[in-house]
């Protein structure tokens, strides 16, 4: 081992000339900061926008919801993942950041967003004919490194443009899923340039035939389970009451992935 550091430290000045020409011309092509000596930067915590529930926050490990990443926010229906969402808009205005929605199922709800102080007036909003077209949008909107957060809602929404114009009943089987995996391929290392927040918002499905384990799962493929690096399971698992009178859902909040602590 200490031999190894040795030639390490050794280096002749030929290897060291070669190397920073290479690099030099790395930067001169795809742009400074293309590559560079992890020793060279000063490491900076995690910037985040806060969640809006103390303890979500805690339970993140960085405090909110890490910039520059990609969140997946899926449940059941009316578990709260939209209104988790929501927040985390509010939450991205109050320190001063832009955000978007893109409204793929066309169910935004000014007022109820207004009531969670989400300032309306400054929010952009993309209600989209078709996934294609949704994300795309997503892509120049990230691309133009003036959002702080942007909440795709939902996944299970972003239908295919040849789904959308074919006829009802037509098998197109993994058309949704091809269609997330190259989107996402494509908008990851945009959103970490941009220090963009991203967060997708997804629906629970069953599987058919399934007999042992878990059989949930989330649509639109396996593409975002892996992209994302903090992925949150939202439960309802009851009523707040005043009387007879509902006030309110109590969830429970699971973090099942987290790459950022």
């Amino acid at each position: 081992m200490l031999g190894d550091a040795a030639e390490r430290k050794q280096l002749s000045p030929e290897k060291l000339k070669a190397l920073q020409l290479t690099m030099d011309k790395i930067d001169k092509t795809y742009g400074r900061g293309s590559i560079m000596k992890l020793g060279d930067e000063n490491i900076e915590n995690i910037e985040v926008i806060p969640s809006g529930s103390i303890g979500l926050n805690y339970a993140l490990g960085v405090g909110g919801y890490p910039r520059g990443r990609i969140i997946e926010i899926y449940g059941p229906e009316s578990s709260g993942k939209t209104t988790l969402a929501i927040h985390a808009i509010a939450e991205a205005q109050k320190m001063g950041g832009i955000a978007a929605i893109i409204d793929a199922e066309h169910a935004f709800d000014r007022f109820y967003a207004e009531q969670l102080g989400v300032d309306v007036n400054s929010l952009l909003i993309s209600q989209p004919d078709n996934g294609e077209q949704a994300l795309e949008i997503a892509d120049m909107l990230i691309r133009s490194s003036a959002i702080d957060i942007i909440v795709i809602d939902s996944v299970a929404a972003l239908t295919p443009k040849a789904e959308i114009e074919g006829e009802m009943g037509d098998s197109k089987m993994g058309l949704q899923a091809r269609l997330m995996s190259q989107a996402l391929r494509k908008l990851t290392a945009t959103i970490s340039k941009t220090n963009t927040t991203c967060i997708f918002i997804n629906q629970l499905r069953e599987k058919l035939g399934v007999m042992f384990g878990n059989p949930e799962t989330t649509t639109g493929g396996n593409a975002l389970k892996f992209y994302a690096s903090v992925r949150i399971d939202i439960r309802r698992i009851g009523q707040i009451k005043d009387g007879d009178q509902v006030n309110g859902n109590l969830t429970r909040v699971k973090v099942v992935k987290n790459k950022v602590a």
